[in-house]
Order: structure tokens, then sequence, then C-alpha cells
């Protein structure tokens, strides 16, 4: 039996960049000297009229799209994670976010599955960064079909919009079902935990939840791609209906993803959580798979967080 399909989320962006040139005589991109890693390499090849090399100089990327969409285009600046949030937050802060201008950031090389090129280039904090700037939509999808439909979506949606996304290959694991900026898509029904997933590790939830099956636990799992606006209802319907909450995410887990579903969590339905992502560390140099079990991002690593918030769970109804 032929496995999964595998590519890159960042491909599922170029897919989307060449098919908004047809339909979108609106939409430009614009790259800072890397064209073919985010994968803007397409569109450039077929509407050079409305490409914009920048070179390297991120700060004049954020800015020169944020000229563009006062003018009524939909710019799409690309560039890596590490350097869109690092060199050019600034720019997008002030000119791009400040102002609530019409441009959308593809971050590629997310995460630390960019693996042999180091620490400095994993970015693992950008999800925290977008999200604290007012007026920033942040996406993290899970495969390349998902990456996609959510870069046809930003070019609807009306205001900054940030995409991460990554250069592994992973498994196509969504469908064909529309993306709605905003909602969570529930990939498994369950009472007993909530595993909430964004970005490649939704795959690892999946297993997960597979594994805690077989064992007669039933976790529902949450594909969170949109970080902010954060489905509010989703998440509390997971506190109030299941009890306990695991967040996965390849990131860190200081403001990522975790934080974020905290902050509701804390504040509508308290329940015992548990945060699987890099813990407030930079990454290392090496093979993607092998970074994953050494920092603890693995589908048994989800597992044992699980069994830890169905105990603390257990406990406090025992003390009711």
């Amino acid at each position: 039996m032929a496995g999964p399909v595998m590519k890159p989320t960042r491909d599922g962006c170029g897919e989307a960049l060449l098919e908004l040139g047809k339909t979108n005589p609106k939409v430009v991109v614009l790259s800072g000297d890397l064209a073919d890693s985010t994968r803007a390499i397409w569109f450039q090849q077929a509407y050079p009229q409305r490409y914009i090399e920048i070179g390297i100089a991120e700060q004049d990327l954020v800015g020169t799209a944020a000229g563009l969409a006062l003018a009524g285009k939909i710019p799409f600046a690309c560039s890596f994670s590490a350097f869109l949030s690092g060199r050019a937050w600034e720019q997008i802060r002030v000119a791009v976010c400040y102002q609530n201008v019409n441009v959308k950031l593809i971050g590629s090389h997310g995460g630390l599955t960019v693996g042999a090129d180091g620490a400095t280039a994993e970015a693992l904090e950008e999800l925290t960064i977008m999200r604290a700037l007012p007026n920033m939509t942040v996406i993290a999808p899970c495969d390349a079909l998902e990456a996609k439909k959510a870069t046809l979506a930003a070019a609807e949606h009306v205001g900054p919009v940030y995409i991460r996304v990554g250069r592994s290959p992973v498994p196509i694991i969504t469908e064909a079902a529309p993306f709605v900026i905003g909602q969570a898509q529930r990939r498994r029904d369950g009472d007993d935990v909530t595993l909430i997933a964004c970005g490649i590790l939704v795959g690892a939830a999946d297993a997960a939840a597979a594994s805690l099956a077989s064992e007669g636990v039933q976790a529902r799992v949450l594909n969170m791609a949109t970080i902010k606006p954060m489905d509010r209802a989703a998440v509390v319907a997971a506190a109030q209906e299941t009890g306990a909450i695991v967040t996965v995410e390849e990131h860190t887990v200081v403001g990522g993803l975790g934080g974020a579903v905290a902050e509701v969590v804390v504040q509508d339905h308290p329940v015992p959580m548990r945060f699987i992502g890099t813990q407030d560390t930079f990454g290392v140099s090496g093979d993607p798979a092998a970074l994953m079990k050494t920092f603890r991002l693995t589908a048994d690593d989800i597992v044992q967080a699980a069994h830890e918030v169905l105990q603390l769970k257990k406990q406090q109804g025992a003390h009711r």
C-alpha cells in the first residue's frame, strides 16, 4: 500500500500564489533573495511583471509591501521566518500593523525541521512575536493542502496576515474542506482529553490520539491552524466537555499556541493543561526527525502529557 503524499508546506503557498496570479490581478509577490526557497519563484516565472526582487533587505521588503498595499495592491512578502520576525519586526509593527494595511507575510523555514541550518535559522518564537502585534492574523498550516487554502483565504482577508510554513516534506493529512480563518478543525472526537495542535505536529497529535484510543482513552483532536484570532468557542467547548487539554506545537511554549489557548482557558473554564513544544530554548543543528525526539515533540511525548493531565483531572475530581 502506498504511503501518504509528502510535500513541504511551503509548496502549498507557492501553488496558491500561482493560482492567485491568474485569478486576482491585484496580487503582487515580493521576495528577499529567497524566491526559490519560499516557492515565490513559481509566481515570478509566470507573472514577472508583478514580482519584485528586493534582495537581502528584509526591512525594505516589508516597507515596499506596505507601500504597495496603500496603493491598492495585495502584496505577499516572502522570506524566512527568522528574518521576517527578526530583522523586519519594526517595519511589520509600524508600517504594516500600526497602519493596519493589507500586507500578507509568508514566513518559510519555520521550526526545528529546518534541521541542518542550525539554531539561528530555526525560528521557534515567531508565532509569539507576530500574535503580539495588534491587527495581525497568524496562521500555521499543518500540510501543503491547508497551506494552499490558507494562502488563498489570506488574499481575501482584509488586513495583515502572517503564514508560517516549513521546508521539510510532511504528509498530506487534510481534505478538501474549506479553510476558514479563525475556525478550528475537529479531526477526532473524544470526551476524555483534548489535543490542540497546529502546524506539522497535527499529524503527531493524530497518532497520539490513536495510541491513547488503544488504551481506552478517547482524545479529541483540534487542528488550530489559526493562532490568532483564536477559535475561543472550540477551546471553551474542549475544556468544558473533556476537562483536560494538551497543546502541541513546533514552536516555543512561551507565548505560542499553548499560551494562546491557556489565555482562553484560564479566563473561561480552567482545566489541567500541558504544553508540548520547545521549552524556552534555542534549537540545534541536526536531522529533523532526530530533533523531534531530542526536543520531545513526538506522539509518544504527547501521550505522556495526556496521561499527566488525565491524572490531574482525576485528582481534581476527587477533591470536589
